[in-house]
């Protein structure tokens, strides 16, 4: 594969279009009778991973504006997948928490999404998995900024 200036290696459109077609293949494999979207599950995930998180703390940490978020939580909410608790610092404030139903959920949609790729990656020779296991601190380059 070469990319847009002839230099040979993967070309930042196709790296996108292969990892927006995977995302969408995982997003198919797993039982999401909750229809959440992206950033939903997103912000159920960051809840989950970082604690107890105030609203405007979890705004800055998905890069999403105030507004955006309260229309993002709203629907966890309503569903029971996140819970509101008392600030301790600040009686006035509310924290966000993933409650029990909310985790077991996203363990469900993490566990059906890591068996698509296991079984995809069973059908691999051990030098593509060898090239797959090389390419993962690469990647994961490419989530920072």
């Amino acid at each position: 594969m070469t990319d847009s200036d002839g230099r040979g290696g993967a070309s930042p459109a196709a790296i996108a279009l292969i990892v927006a077609r995977l995302y969408r293949q995982l997003a198919q494999a797993s039982a999401d009778d909750r229809n959440l979207t992206y950033a939903q599950l997103s912000a159920l995930a960051r809840i989950g991973q970082a604690g107890p998180l105030r609203a405007g703390e979890l705004a800055a940490r998905e890069q999403v504006a105030a507004p955006s978020l309260t229309r993002t939580i709203r629907p966890l909410y309503e569903a029971g997948l996140i819970g509101k608790e008392p600030d301790p610092s600040d009686g006035r404030s509310a924290m966000l928490r993933i409650t029990t139903e909310g985790r077991a959920f996203l363990e469900r949609i993490r566990r059906e999404r890591a068996e698509l790729l296991a079984r995809r990656m069973a059908r691999l020779s051990a030098d593509q998995r060898e090239a797959l296991d090389a390419a993962l601190p690469v990647l994961e380059l490419l989530l920072t900024e």
